[in-house]
């Protein structure tokens, strides 16, 4: 079980949610936030820090959110466009530093607009 970053997050990425987490498990992609459910350790800490309430535990997300659940772990288990081999668990987000693309879901949201 993992906490999981929805659509709301996508195009504001305000990252408050960053420096809360123990174990700095939240990737940035170009579009996004992403918690890699290997290294999650489900302490909560992100969701009460996220200043979009875009992170749920897996189990309480909405119905409309669902693809989400699956969306984040592809970021860490598929190959994304512009690189050769999945992301893997890379052991901290601070480290890789900005991984700069996303999901294809996430890829083919609308942009929405910043005002």
């Amino acid at each position: 079980m993992a906490y999981v970053i929805s659509s709301a997050c996508v195009d504001v990425m305000h990252k408050s949610c960053v420096p809360e987490c123990p174990v700095d498990c939240i990737y940035e992609g170009a579009r996004t936030m992403y918690i890699n459910p290997n290294e999650c350790v489900d302490c909560g800490a992100c969701r009460l820090a996220c200043e979009e309430d875009a992170i749920f535990y897996e189990t309480d997300l909405p119905e409309s959110e669902r693809q989400h659940l699956a969306d984040n772990a592809a970021f860490f288990t598929e190959i994304l466009p512009g690189r050769d081999a999945p992301l893997g668990d890379p052991g901290g987000a601070a480290a890789l530093g900005r991984v700069g693309v996303d999901t294809p879901l996430v890829a083919a949201m609308a942009p929405r607009n910043k005002n």
